[in-house]
């Protein structure tokens, strides 16, 4: 793993794009909440012209409730400072560390923490990453998160208290052309007792443009099951990792050594917020995100005898996980809610 993953790797260079997020659900509303931290260097432009914004969107998955709100704000990017040791970062008024956030603007705010995880995970294999190969790398600095603290909406103000979530750090030049993500660590086992403490699964699958044709998908699989890492992420396992994902579902299989994993994972379309992002060479994404996913995780183990796998373990959360789809071109019908 990376050394101090949540480190800013943004120097002063044009072209380049970094994004720090928070998702969790709040366990008495069952609202989902994905709070992000980002910049934007713009290609060919000077350090200047380079912004920060702060981004809050809740999905409420309640009776008679505002289902999806989003915020963003934008600033100059004098607004963001950083330190490396102990990590901190400042958008304006907003502070991430290795133990919480704080920050507000408009009508949200929050001030939210944590015990630092001490464990983080890598999605891009070190063997791509040092050979410059990915145009996105992504690292989960804090995989498996018991928050408290406060969330303040519109109309509501959440006392947060053990909220189950998960933080990312990602960087890089360009999006995917398509991709899928999606994170729990929330889950019941199917009599209803909770998942083993530490349980979690992360898991990101994109499609590149490459040498004039869109390759992949490529699905790297990280989780930690039973008290076991798994990590599916060679680059060729990536490759060979099944995956089939859309707006609103996705099923993943992936493989690490003598252990399988099965994901289903189900979004409620009421519940997508449509945010717009941009590229540094000012391309856009379209990206179409749920906190109130569910999601199926199965774990398999190999059989010998029987030629094959036996599933071991099925895990559950039932609008408790974290989705997210992207695409090049709008999705007819849906609102983009944060352009």
């Amino acid at each position: 793993m990376l050394a101090a993953p949540n480190r800013l790797r943004w120097r002063g260079q044009a072209g380049h794009y970094e994004v720090y997020y928070l998702t969790l659900t709040d366990p008495a509303s069952g609202i989902g909440l994905w709070i992000r931290y980002t910049m934007l260097a713009p290609s060919a432009s000077p350090a200047e012209a380079a912004t920060a914004s702060l981004w809050l969107a809740a999905m409420d998955p309640r009776a008679g409730r505002t289902s999806t709100i989003t915020r963003k704000t934008t600033l100059p990017i004098a607004a963001l400072q950083s330190r490396g040791e102990p990590f901190e970062l400042r958008i304006d008024g907003a502070t991430l560390s290795d133990s919480g956030m704080t920050g507000g603007f408009e009508d949200v705010a929050w001030d939210l923490r944590w015990d630092d995880s001490g464990r983080g995970y890598e999605h891009v294999s070190p063997v791509l990453r040092r050979a410059g190969i990915a145009k996105t790398i992504l690292v989960l600095p804090h995989a498996d998160l018991r928050i408290d603290g406060s969330v303040s909406l519109p109309d509501e103000r959440l006392e947060v208290r053990q909220a189950r979530g998960g933080q990312a750090h990602l960087w890089g030049s360009k999006h995917a052309s398509r991709w899928a993500w999606a994170h729990c660590n929330d889950f019941v086992l199917t009599d209803g007792k909770p998942a083993a403490p530490g349980t979690f699964v992360d898991a990101v699958s994109v499609i590149l443009p490459r040498f004039g044709r869109q390759v992949g998908p490529s699905t790297p699989v990280l989780a930690r099951i039973e008290g076991r890492d798994f990590e599916s992420t060679s680059p060729l396992r990536v490759i060979a990792n099944d995956s089939t994902f859309a707006l609103t579902g996705w099923r993943f299989e992936a493989i690490d050594g003598e252990r399988k994993l099965v994901g289903e994972v189900d979004a409620d379309r009421r519940l997508l917020a449509g945010v717009t992002y941009t590229d540094p060479d000012g391309e856009r994404a379209y990206c179409y995100n749920s906190e109130t996913a569910s999601m199926r995780l199965h774990l398999y183990e190999r059989a010998p005898r029987v030629g094959g796998w036996a599933l071991r373990d099925t895990f559950v959360a039932n609008g408790r996980a974290h989705f997210e789809y992207g695409q090049r071109d709008e999705v007819p019908g849906l609102e983009l809610l944060t352009r």
